[in-house]
């Protein structure tokens, strides 16, 4: 074979060569810096949930735990078993004879030394309680009419199932997120109520319908609070995806469901023309909702920073510099409200803005454009924090605005247990079902409602209401 000569290459053209090698290895380092990055994601360093890191929790980093201890804090309430002044049984114990040897005389007589009270708290034995009702017409003896009595409300057939088992039905669904056909064999295990899954999705779905005065009293007590929590949590639906939406406050809540965009956070009815504070996260949809203050969730911008950081943490070290400055100033924010000050002073405002400045100025040298004058990705961060610097610093100016908008995302939590008990809704209408229901029982708990009882009362006069005179 005879060999092909090879023709010597210019130096211009050795050049093109490594100037194009040179971009494909700085191409090939980006994407796999990128993929790293993307394996890395949890929720300590994204805005992904808790529920998508997997068995393994993320590892908590040096020095980032929040240095309590495991178990009950210092300070939490505790629950201790009391006694009773009115148990439903007493049963005495006596010894018959004297216990003391050689003894063993009889104590019939003997005169009572002392007395101990001990009680056994126990289950009530597994059978319903069926009261009947027997409705008798009379025959008049002047004219001879016949009268019949008007039947109770709520014994409409000839056999039903009191309100006690439709809370109880409602309870194992919305509060214990039980799947249909286990809150059914609940109730037969526990009470020795045999209900079918039909009834159990039939008295959700009555519970539900019944909430129409509660969920518009508690749509127009949010429309008017000072601060007002607002998020969202995909859940699963059919094979598909709808959003549960919250708006919240530490006394109310109130869920609607739908997609993602504007009319679908307007839906609520809740946040159209609302004037005060709203505390968020950067969902740009929220923008539209220009009546109100925007405060931008600390925990969600701390988690993006350490992202950033994380993946570059020599060249990123303005990451760390600024989320130093956010925690800095909810220290300052916390120790003014606990000596019951009203707001920080403009010294202190002053100082959080200019560390504020230089962490952004620090992040620009780190973060230069590439030679499209494109920002990488820390560089978008930047920007972000840049243009949005008031949205992210309220809580300076306003101490009645928390750091976090972890009140909304305790809310939601529910929607991703009950995905987690009783996998994905079969309907929409089940999940907007559910939806209300847990806005009824979450706003009730707040309040220290018992939630049996205020289901009792939904489907007896009527569903218990908030009162109007909340303030936030």
């Amino acid at each position: 074979m005879s060999s092909v000569p090879q023709v010597p290459l210019s130096y211009e053209d050795l050049v093109a060569m490594l100037v194009e090698l040179r971009e494909r290895v700085d191409r090939l380092e980006a994407e796999n810096a990128e993929l790293k990055r993307r394996l890395g994601m949890n929720s300590s360093n994204s805005s992904k949930p808790p529920s998508s890191d997997g068995p393994g929790r993320p590892a908590r980093q040096p020095g980032k735990g929040s240095g309590r201890r495991r178990g009950k804090q210092p300070g939490a309430p505790g629950w201790t078993l009391e006694l009773v002044a009115d148990p439903d049984e007493v049963i005495e114990h006596r010894p018959q004879r004297c216990g003391h040897p050689g003894c063993g005389a009889p104590l019939g007589d003997g005169r009572e030394y002392g007395r101990q009270r001990r009680q056994v708290i126990e289950l009530p034995e597994r059978r319903s309680v069926v009261v009947e009702h027997q409705l008798v017409a009379v025959e008049c003896g002047g004219c001879g009419q016949v009268s019949e009595p008007v039947a109770p409300g709520g014994v409409s057939g000839r056999v039903q199932y009191g309100v006690g088992v439709k809370a109880a039905v409602v309870y194992a669904r919305a509060v214990q997120f039980l799947p249909f056909a286990r809150a059914a064999a609940l109730l037969g295990d526990l009470l020795g109520v045999r209900v079918s899954t039909g009834f159990v999705h039939q008295v959700v779905g009555e519970a539900a319908r019944r909430l129409g005065p509660f969920v518009s009293r508690t749509a127009a007590l949010l429309h008017v609070q000072q601060v007002l929590h607002a998020d969202e949590t995909p859940a699963r639906v059919d094979g598909g995806f709808k959003y549960v939406h919250v708006a919240c406050t530490p006394e109310l809540t109130l869920f609607h469901v739908g997609g993602r965009s504007k009319a679908d956070i307007d839906a609520g009815k809740v946040l159209p023309g609302f004037t005060g504070t709203l505390v968020r996260d950067g969902y740009a949809a929220y923008r539209h909702l220009a009546d109100a203050d925007h405060a931008w969730c600390g925990a969600h911008l701390i988690r993006d920073l350490r992202g950033v950081h994380e993946s570059d943490p020599a060249g990123q070290q303005w990451a760390e510099v600024m989320a130093q400055t956010l925690l800095m100033a909810k220290k300052m924010t916390e120790q003014a409200v606990t000596a019951g000050r009203d707001a920080l002073s403009a010294d202190e405002i002053s100082h959080i803005r200019a560390c504020y400045a230089g962490a952004l100025a620090y992040g620009r040298q780190q973060n230069p454009p590439d030679r499209d004058g494109k920002p990488s990705r820390a560089g978008t961060l930047v920007e972000r924090f840049t243009a949005h610097r008031d949205m992210i610093l309220r809580f300076t100016v306003d101490l009645a605005v928390p750091f976090t908008n972890n009140q909304a995302e305790r809310d939601l939590r529910p929607v991703k247990l009950q995905q987690k008990i009783s996998a994905t809704w079969r309907t929409l209408q089940g999940l907007a079902d559910f939806a209300t229901l847990r806005s009824y029982l979450s706003t009730a708990t707040k309040h220290g409602k018992d939630a049996l009882d205020v289901l009792e009362q939904l489907f007896t006069t009527g569903p218990w209401l908030p009162e109007p005179a909340i303030s936030s």
